[in-house]
C-alpha cells in the first residue's frame, strides 16, 4: 500500500446496546459506495454493530441475522441498497470472485463485511476497517480506521454525530 493517511478512533462499549447504538450511529453517518470492514474473533460484537448500522441505514427488516449460511444478504435502506457480507465460512478469496464481489464492493450501495480479515487483499483501498475486541463480558474496544479520503470523510462524519448526541 501506498503512504496514505490513516485515521483512527477508539471507542469503548459497554453493553450490547452501547454497541448497538455506536453502529446506528455509524449507519446514519454512511453514504453511497462505502465499504465497512469488520474484523474480530466469535462473540466480540460484530452482529451486533452490524445490526445497529442497519437501523442507521433505515433497513426496516424484523430479521436482520447474520449470513453466514448464505454468504450475503442484501436489504433495502431509506435511499440505499446494503449488501451485508459475513465471509466467515469462505475457504478462499476466490470463492467471492465467483459470486461477483465488484458489483458489490464497488456498487451503488452500502457494503458491510464480516471477517474482513479472510478477505483483505479484495478490500477496496478506501474502507473503514474496525476492530471488535471483547475486553471483558460485556465490555468491548472497537477500533476504527479509515483508509482513504472517502473513509476519512465517513469516520468524520461519525465522530461528529457521535459526539453531538445523547444516549
Amino acid at each position: 500500500m501506498e503512504n496514505q493517511e490513516i485515521d483512527r478512533l477508539i471507542l469503548f462499549s459497554l453493553s450490547p446496546e452501547e454497541t448497538h447504538y455506536l453502529g446506528r450511529v455509524l449507519g446514519e453517518s454512511l453514504s453511497c459506495g462505502q465499504l465497512v470492514a469488520l474484523s474480530g474473533h466469535l462473540g466480540a460484537g460484530k452482529t451486533c454493530l452490524i445490526q445497529g448500522i442497519m437501523r442507521g441505514l433505515g433497513v426496516q427488516d424484523r430479521y436482520l441475522t447474520s449470513p453466514t449460511f448464505t454468504l450475503i444478504n442484501e436489504y433495502q435502506g431509506r435511499l440505499l441498497p446494503v449488501y451485508h457480507f459475513d465471509v466467515y465460512r469462505l475457504t478462499s478469496p476466490q470463492e467471492l470472485e465467483e459470486l461477483g464481489y465488484e458489483e458489490y464492493f464497488f456498487g451503488q450501495g452500502v457494503t458491510l463485511v464480516e471477517w474482513a480479515d479472510k478477505i483483505k487483499e479484495l478490500l477496496p483501498e478506501d474502507h473503514l476497517g474496525v476492530v471488535l475486541e471483547q475486553i471483558g463480558i460485556d465490555t468491548r474496544r472497537l477500533l476504527f480506521t479509515a483508509q482513504g479520503e472517502n473513509s476519512r470523510r465517513l469516520l468524520g462524519r461519525f465522530r461528529g454525530l457521535l459526539f453531538s448526541m445523547k444516549y
